[in-house]
């Protein structure tokens, strides 16, 4: 939620105070459907509000690899995003195809743009390992 600026208080930033992003990575054979199947799941999810803008890039390294980015306002907003029909109809089928050796969403701790570093607040309180569903009240005190 707030931001914090080395050497100052705390603020938040007038775009974006807090996002959270959907990484997924996938091994392609058909690089032509994929993008395309990208390109409309883009155009679906970035016209969702919430949804802050999405990437995809091809790894340098392994021509068949590639990795989908997409930035939302908040767990809330990436869910709502998720709900609408034409979005569970093109985007989720797409998604079910990345790899999943890891997790998918994280969210941001340091951002840094014109060469200021900003650090973010989590948005999950600092018990959200530690217990179980229905025990903790909300981020009172956030992670660290």
């Amino acid at each position: 939620m707030g931001r914090h600026r080395a050497g100052e208080g705390a603020w938040r930033s007038p775009c974006h105070p807090c996002t959270v992003l959907l990484v997924c990575r996938f091994r392609v054979s058909d690089p032509e459907t994929f993008t395309a199947r990208v390109k409309r799941a883009l155009e679906l999810l970035t016209a969702q509000k919430g949804c802050h803008k999405g990437t995809l890039a091809r790894s340098t390294d392994e021509d068949d690899r590639w990795v989908l980015t997409v930035e939302f306002e908040s767990v809330v907003a990436y869910r709502r995003a998720m709900s609408p029909f034409p979005v569970r109809e093109h985007v989720i089928p797409l998604l079910s195809e990345a790899l999943t050796d890891e997790p998918a969403m994280y969210e941001p701790t340091l951002t840094s743009a014109g060469g200021e570093v900003e650090e973010h607040t989590s948005l999950l309180a600092e018990d959200a390992f530690t217990v179980r569903l229905g025990e903790a009240a909300g981020p009172t005190n956030p992670r660290r």
